[in-house]
Formats: C-alpha cells, structure tokens, sequence
C-alpha cells in the first residue's frame, strides 16, 4: 500500500517565495498539514518545487491542494535517480480550485497518478502557468505517495 514519501529527511527546495518572507509562506508549509498555512510563490512564469528524498523511491500518486486563483494550469513532473539529469515523467493539469486534487477519489477529483512509477531520488514539480495572471502559485498542501526502496 502506499504511503507519503516525504519525511524529515526529504530535502525540499523551491523556485521563489513571496516577497522572500520564508517565514509566513516558505516552503515549510506544504508539509506541515495546517490547512492555514501555505507556501506562496512570488510572481513569475514557471514556478517549482523539488523533493529530494533520502533514499530511492517508486512514486506512484501526487496529491496537491492550491488556493483557488493561483493553481498550476499547465505542469508536469519530472525525476532522477541520485545526480542524474532529470527526465520527464508526467504531464498534468490541475484544476483551478481549493480542493484536495488526489487521484484516487472515485471517481476522481483529478487523474494524475504516476504510471508505470519509475525509481527515483529527486522529484521535481513543474508549473508552467498559472491561473494568476502575475505567475503566482499557492500550495497549501503537497505530498507524494508510493514505496520506499531499501
């Protein structure tokens, strides 16, 4: 069965944060399932966040929460095992609305689960555009599931 990949030990890093004021919107809180805090990006096209987890891992299902109006529209999700260059390994386009976006809600919410998970140690998540017209995204909530490979 699978669980949330993301530990004390994942390594996370993202594209910007408001104004700079890490400690009312950094990163921090995507993770910390307060659903009062958020990360927010400051304004710009491609926003993303990278997760470079402790040892190697089969992800097999993304699940975000935005705030409505500032969502990713077109993203995508690449990955790389250790230092390796990252490769692509999904396209998808979240809905523009407060939501749990989860892929196995039946039916589901929205369908980006990971086919064919391949193995991996560093995930990074893409926002192309975002439903803000100045580029900026705000997760409340960001989580990967799936296996941990010993």
């Amino acid at each position: 069965m699978a669980a949330s990949l993301i530990c004390n030990n994942t390594v996370s890093r993202v594209s910007s944060v408001l104004n700079r004021d890490v400690k009312q919107f950094g990163k921090k809180f995507m993770f910390d399932a307060n659903e009062e805090t958020c990360w927010n990006s400051d304004q710009g096209g491609c926003q993303w966040v990278i997760l470079e987890f402790p040892q190697p891992v089969k992800a097999t299902e993304l699940r975000l929460q935005f705030q409505g109006g500032f969502s990713g529209k077109t993203s995508k999700l690449e990955g790389s095992a250790e230092e390796e260059d990252l490769k692509h390994i999904l396209d998808f386009y979240p809905e523009d609305n407060n939501c749990l976006q989860i892929s196995l809600h039946v039916p589901p919410i929205l369908p980006f689960p990971i086919p064919d998970a391949p193995l991996v140690q560093r995930l990074k998540i893409v926002f192309e555009n975002s439903a803000d017209f100045f580029g900026r995204i705000i997760v409340y909530t960001l989580d990967i599931l799936g296996e941990k490979i010993l």
